[in-house]
């Protein structure tokens, strides 16, 4: 149980990590793209848009990182404390990066504003493709993805917290007979099972001394020679055969006699 908890925790954590990666990785080539354009044409490049790139950029190589280092290292504590402020660091980083390219929440008709200036959506920048429309467009892509990685860095986050809760529940209890000394904590025992163990306390009472002897559990006789074999054949004598005594009974005298034909 517990290793197969463990298990579906990291496969989401890793799957998490993928999309943060997605995210991070087209934001970064949309705008190396600005970038390159911006250059090659020898326009003025907003720092806004190398602040986008850098943090696309650094979320590429730390989202990366994290699916590598997955396996081995989720539920620390250090290492998930670390991802978990980074987490919360990315959470900020893309709300900037989303209200950058709040350009892209318009329709991109008309007027719009982009990383190349403002201009009319049908015009292409500086005679060259591409148009204002399609530069809109790619902003209105950074903007979703953006507010989709600011979700996810928030899941993983939260999911760092209870890969570490899971680790030290698996330390606290470890291999046990609750579960056949494998691996993990007991299974529970469902929505009634806190109500079955309480009775089971209420009903054994540790304190109750052993029952004692009742008078049926007793001998039918102080006597040794005597044997209960079964209740309905009364008592049975087994120094006794065939009507004679071979061993005289307790607080009983015989006579003595001399044997026919022998001398003292």
């Amino acid at each position: 149980m517990g290793a197969k908890a463990g298990f579906a925790l990291k496969l989401l954590q890793w799957f998490i990590r993928g999309i943060q990666f997605c995210c991070c990785a087209l934001v970064l080539a949309i705008f190396s793209y600005f970038l390159a354009i911006l250059s090659n044409r020898g326009l003025d490049i907003p720092t806004w848009t190398r602040a986008v790139e850098g943090i696309s950029g650094i979320g590429v190589l730390y989202t990366i990182l994290g699916l590598l280092l997955l396996c081995c290292l989720a539920g620390h504590p250090f290492t998930s404390f670390i991802a978990i402020f980074l987490d919360i660091c990315f959470v900020g980083s893309f709300i900037y990066v989303a209200s950058s390219n709040r350009g892209g929440a318009s329709s991109c008709t008309e007027q719009v504003d982009t990383p190349f200036g403002t201009g009319n959506a049908a015009d292409m920048i500086n005679g060259q493709y591409p148009t204002y429309r399609q530069v809109c467009q790619m902003e209105t892509a950074c903007l979703a993805v953006s507010i989709v990685a600011i979700l996810f860095f928030v899941f993983s986050a939260v999911l760092e917290i209870v890969l570490v809760r899971h680790r030290r529940k698996e330390q606290r209890f470890g291999p046990s007979p609750a579960n056949n000394y494998t691996s993990g904590y007991a299974k529970r025992r469902g929505l009634f099972g806190i109500f079955g163990r309480r009775k089971t306390m209420d009903t054994e009472n540790p304190n109750v001394l052993p029952e004692h002897t009742h008078p049926e559990q007793m001998r039918t006789s102080y006597n040794t020679e005597t044997t209960a074999v079964a209740p309905e054949n009364g008592a049975y004598n087994k120094y006794q055969h065939d009507g004679q005594v071979a061993y005289p009974e307790t607080g009983t005298a015989t006579a003595h006699t001399q044997p026919a034909g022998y001398r003292y």
